[in-house]
């Protein structure tokens, strides 16, 4: 990692723990996101993206061991998707613990994925937990696919946006997203 990388990581996760959202890049498309246990921050992502709080977001975690810790009570099925994903994969699990009370679906579910990109991965081991992480539009708008298809109105309502990867023209695509349920039966939710 560069001196230049650890300034960008150091100064957003300042902005996090200190209750602000950030604009960064993550495995998919850039996101907008907050620390994900601080309720006023993820309130603020919905107003940003006037998004209506009924439409819940996932949440980013570093590794498989992040994932359980904030996943709850799984079905063995649920650890060995994550394990064994070669592309992004949100898991939309039943029993989260330790988010915000926005972030959950209204039967009580939130969505969580292991990220393998190096920055968005950094930020959620030095915050030491899951990091909200929604497109970074406004919603009905189409998503961005990269930083410089970003609205202004989304760069100037953050209080961070992250330096790292703004020229990056790699094309990504949405993750898969499969809805576990405690009998271990599951849903494909997205593909």
């Amino acid at each position: 990692m560069t001196e230049e990388f650890d300034a960008d990581i150091d100064n957003a996760v300042k902005c996090l723990l200190h209750g602000g959202v950030i604009l960064y890049p993550t495995d998919t498309v850039w996101g907008i996101g907050c620390d994900s246990a601080n309720e006023e921050a993820v309130k603020r992502i919905f107003e940003i993206k006037r998004r209506p709080e009924s439409k819940a977001m996932i949440s980013l975690v570093a590794d498989t061991a992040m994932f359980e810790r904030f996943a709850g009570d799984l079905p063995e099925v649920a650890l060995t998707l994550v394990e064994e994903a070669t592309q992004p994969l949100t898991l939309v699990v039943s029993n989260p613990q330790g988010l915000a009370p926005s972030l959950l679906a209204e039967d009580g579910s939130a969505g969580l994925r292991v990220t393998a990109e190096s920055f968005s991965r950094e930020l959620c081991r030095r915050l030491r937990r899951p990091l909200v992480s929604t497109s970074a539009n406004i919603s009905g708008a189409p998503t961005p696919r990269f930083f410089n298809e970003i609205d202004d109105e989304v760069k100037d309502a953050v209080d961070y946006v992250v330096r790292y990867r703004r020229d990056d023209t790699e094309p990504r695509r949405s993750s898969s997203v499969i809805k576990i349920n405690p009998d271990a039966s599951f849903s494909i939710l997205r593909m």
